[in-house]
C-alpha cells in the first residue's frame, strides 16, 4: 500500500457495498437492534439514548471490522506463502475480480452469493456487548451478499507486500463501511428519507460497480494496476493527498 489510490479505491468499495441492495435497507433495522429502541424513538432521540447508540455502533462497527482485518489478513499470508508465483497470483485476482464483476452485472449470476446467511436468534438489545455480537455476525453472515466487492478486496489483499498490509487494506474496506452506518446513526430521520428516493437506483448501482470490479480485474489481470495511479494523479484532489501522505 505504497501508494494512495488503492486505500481510496478499497475505502470506495465499502461505501458501495453500504449501497448494495442487501445491505442498504436493512440499516435502519440494524441501528434499532444495537440501540434497543424503535425506528420512531431513533428519529428525536433523548440524550442518554443518543450516547448509547454512538457507543453500541462504534462496537457494531468494531465487530464486523474485526472480521473483515482478520480476512484481509489472511488472504495477504496465503499470498505471501505463494509469493514466488506472484505474477501467477495476479493473473488468478484479477480473474476473480472480473468473475464477481460479471455477477454484479448479471451477465454471470453465481448461485452461492445470493444465499441468506445472516445470522438469526441474535439480539444487540440496546448493550454494548450485544452490539459487539451484532455487528460481530454481520461480518459473517452477509459475506455471501457483499461477497463480489468484498471478495476483490481479499483478492488485492492478497497481492500486498506484507501481512498488516493485507490486515490496512480491510480495515480502509471497513471505514468505508463504517462511515455511512455513522451517519445513519446519527440521523435515521434523514436516511429514511433518502432512501425512499434512493432504492430505486440501487440495480443501477450494483451494475455500475460490477462494470468498475470488471475493469479492476481486468488491470491487475496484466498487471497495470498502477494506470490507476497515474489516472488518479490528473485529478487535483487525489495528487494533492498522494504527495502529503506519500
Amino acid at each position: 500500500m505504497s501508494t494512495l489510490p488503492l486505500p481510496i479505491a478499497v475505502f470506495f468499495a465499502g461505501l458501495i457495498s453500504f449501497l448494495s441492495p442487501c445491505v442498504l435497507p436493512l440499516v435502519p433495522g440494524y441501528v434499532s437492534l444495537i440501540s434497543g429502541a424503535g425506528v420512531e424513538e431513533l428519529k428525536r432521540p433523548e440524550a442518554r439514548l443518543f450516547r448509547a447508540l454512538m457507543l453500541n455502533s462504534a462496537l457494531f462497527v468494531t465487530g464486523f471490522s474485526l472480521v473483515f482485518v482478520t480476512l484481509g489478513a489472511v488472504a495477504s499470508a496465503l499470498g505471501q506463502f505463494a509469493g514466488h508465483h506472484m505474477a501467477l497470483l495476479s493473473r488468478v485476482a484479477g480473474v476473480i475480480i472480473v468473475v464477481f464483476g460479471l455477477h454484479l452485472t448479471g451477465l454471470l449470476p453465481i448461485k452461492a452469493l445470493y444465499v441468506d446467511k445472516h445470522l438469526r436468534g441474535i439480539s444487540g438489545g440496546g448493550t454494548a456487548t450485544g452490539a459487539f455480537v451484532v455487528g460481530f455476525s454481520f461480518g459473517f453472515g452477509w459475506t455471501p451478499c457483499i461477497g463480489p466487492i468484498l471478495g476483490a478486496v481479499l483478492a488485492l489483499s492478497a497481492s500486498e507486500a506484507t501481512v498488516w498490509q493485507g490486515a490496512a487494506l480491510l480495515a480502509v474496506y471497513s471505514l468505508g463501511l463504517a462511515v455511512p452506518f455513522f451517519l445513519t446513526s446519527l440521523c435515521v430521520d434523514r436516511f429514511l428519507l433518502f432512501y425512499g428516493k434512493f432504492r430505486r437506483h440501487l440495480h443501477r448501482v450494483e451494475v455500475a460497480s460490477g462494470v468498475l470490479l470488471i475493469a479492476v480485474g481486468a488491470l491487475v489481470f496484466t498487471r497495470h494496476f498502477a494506470l490507476l495511479n497515474t489516472w488518479m494523479n490528473r485529478i487535483p484532489l487525489f495528487r494533492y493527498l498522494a504527495e502529503r501522505f506519500s
